[in-house]
């Protein structure tokens, strides 16, 4: 089973991957830890290594979920014919989830850095409707139209008593 999530952060992508890794033992990426240096999130790796790196994942692993909000490196997992799920529950949800977060020791050294860096997040997620570029709803929309394998977007909230359901629907999608 290979299945590639995106969608604005806060979304609920990182909760679905994880409840999807454990419920089948798959292996999971966070695009974070690729796309930029580890525990400095304001410095970028550049995309090519980036690009490669995901692609290096996908093909030293049968069954995977890989999710994040770049497009392009989303754009690396589809030779690999994966579901591609879009969680999109709307700015509302994605800001609720942002500001109920626990601690990312990936990207922040201490929950403290997090939560100083928190009230920019917010305002980069209600962004997400208007920019331009890999990181906005346009360019997901775009990518999800013009995927020709299987795929689904979700726009329900994602939530704890939802998981079961939701992993139900992978499966199935990819049956």
């Amino acid at each position: 089973m290979r299945i590639a999530i995106f969608g604005n952060s806060g979304s609920g992508k990182s909760t679905l991957a994880q409840a999807l890794s454990a419920t089948y033992g798959m292996r999971a990426l966070d695009l974070d830890t690729v796309a930029w240096e580890p525990r400095k999130i304001a410095v970028p790796r550049g995309q090519e290594t980036a690009i490669r790196d995901v692609t290096r994942f996908c093909k030293s692993h049968n069954d995977w979920v890989v999710e994040g909000c770049y497009g392009k490196l989303i754009e690396a997992t589809l030779p690999h014919a994966p579901l591609l799920l879009f969680v999109e529950p709307g700015v509302e949800a994605c800001l609720a989830n942002c500001r109920s977060r626990p601690w990312e020791p990936h990207k922040y050294a201490s929950k403290h850095e997090q939560d100083v860096k928190l009230e920019f997040l917010l305002a980069w997620v209600a962004k997400y409707y208007t920019r331009q570029g890999d990181l906005s709803l346009a360019a997901h929309e775009a990518l999800f139209k013009a995927y020709r394998g299987p795929k689904r977007k979700l726009t329900a909230r994602v939530q704890a008593n939802r998981i079961g359901e939701l992993a139900q629907l992978a499966e199935e999608c990819i049956q």
